[in-house]
């Protein structure tokens, strides 16, 4: 599928919406496949077409797999964190074409390969390529879980309670932590930068400002406020995490002092990191399930006809072709729930998992007030920027 993505873009049609690999990598595999995931466990583990790739070059050069250098660990899970916010901002800023998409994904291809070259594939894939973190944090909330026990080949399955693993387990790196809250605020910018408030106060709120540098000539100065506009972005896709990260351990400091825990401020942080992970969730669902109940089902017809020259391998290639416009009231409500739903299980975890953390039962529920308070910020800061009418105001 990544090779069939990668010759479609390059030798398929140039309409994003008639190439099999826009629909294919953003919808169904960035999208629907991070969902599955979510709840059926990890199976990217085994699917990972990079890894496959290396596991390959690795039969006939050996050495491939150790990699030439040792992968150093103050680095942890920085590598997987910095391509991360690089993947949102190709998403958000690089107007992405089937082209472009091709070239990003044989890039990418090459970079793994020559990563896991450098410093080992078992470590390259563990902590430096970004689907293998982000999809191995969204599958600790399945209800599937898979365990390979020696001698036996064959995974054994059990079904369990969602979102048990994550009361068992803890990140150890703040570079874990650090990725959560990326992917939390990258979402949430998702779904402001678009929105007529944020349009508004770059150019109607800020232009004044800005006149004296790019001129008050309209059609002279749009160039260069386009480029002011790409760095004003830029600059807040990249604050953004570091302003959660700061909130964040603020009130994690204050839950400390309330609980009077003899814990550092650090180890108590990563203790509740993945609570934060069904807030994580519901706000990628609320965000992206639209894209995938309208262009998502199109992969049925693409499939038929991938480069879009008239083919029709399934008979399929017809199928789900009129646009698909769901309902605006159904949209909200469903956001409104997942929203809603998502929070009150991280509450929920954040509070099993302080009873499992300190001595006392007093202790637990003071230390959960602040944790309280900031699910409770996140969840009207995530309903706003949902009630923010979207679009150019100007």
């Amino acid at each position: 599928m990544l090779l069939l993505c990668i010759a479609t873009g390059f030798f398929g049609n140039r309409n994003p919406y008639g190439n099999f690999n826009m629909t294919f990598f953003w919808v169904i595999f960035v999208l629907a496949y991070t969902y599955i995931c979510a709840f059926t466990g990890n199976s990217y583990q085994w699917l990972n077409p990079w890894k496959i790739l290396s596991d390959g070059i690795g039969r006939f050069y050996k050495s491939y797999h150790q990699g030439l250098f040792n992968y150093p660990a103050q680095l942890s899970y920085w590598p997987a964190t910095i391509l991360y916010m690089g993947f949102i901002w190709i998403e958000l800023f690089g107007s992405a074409t089937p082209l472009s998409l091709s070239q990003y994904l044989l890039a990418y291809t090459v970079f793994n390969l020559l990563a896991a070259g450098l410093v080992g594939t078992n470590n390259w894939y563990k902590y430096g390529e970004l689907f293998s973190v982000l999809l191995m944090l969204l599958s600790k909330m399945s209800f599937v879980f898979r365990n390979i026990t020696k001698g036996n080949s064959d995974p054994d399955v059990y079904v369990q309670s969602p979102f048990i693993r994550l009361n068992r387990s803890s990140p150890s790196e703040l570079s874990l932590l650090a990725f959560i809250l990326c992917m939390l605020a990258s979402t949430a910018f998702d779904g402001l930068h678009e929105s007529q408030l944020w349009v508004r106060t770059f150019w109607v709120e800020l232009n004044p400002y800005l006149q004296p540098y790019v001129g008050k000539n309209p059609f002279s100065a749009y160039p260069k406020l386009r480029t002011l506009y790409l760095i004003y972005q830029t600059t807040w896709l990249v604050f953004l995490p570091l302003l959660y990260f700061l909130i964040y351990f603020g009130f994690i400091a204050i839950s400390k002092y309330i609980s009077k825990s003899t814990l550092t401020s650090k180890q108590l942080a990563l203790h509740f990191a993945y609570s934060l992970l069904p807030i994580v969730l519901a706000y990628h669902l609320s965000h992206y399930y639209p894209l995938v109940q309208t262009q998502g089902i199109k992969i049925i017809s693409l499939a038929s006809d991938p480069f879009g020259i008239g083919m029709n391998i399934f008979s399929t290639a017809g199928w789900f072709r009129a646009p698909i416009i769901p309902n605006v009231e159904t949209v909200w409500h469903a956001q409104l729930s997942l929203i809603v739903l998502g929070h009150i299980m991280s509450v929920y975890i954040a509070h099993r998992q302080a009873l499992g953390l300190f001595s006392s039962k007093r202790q637990a529920m003071l230390s959960q007030i602040p944790m309280l308070l900031l699910m409770i910020a996140f969840t009207v800061a995530g309903l706003w920027i949902l009630s923010l009418p979207m679009g150019n105001p100007r």
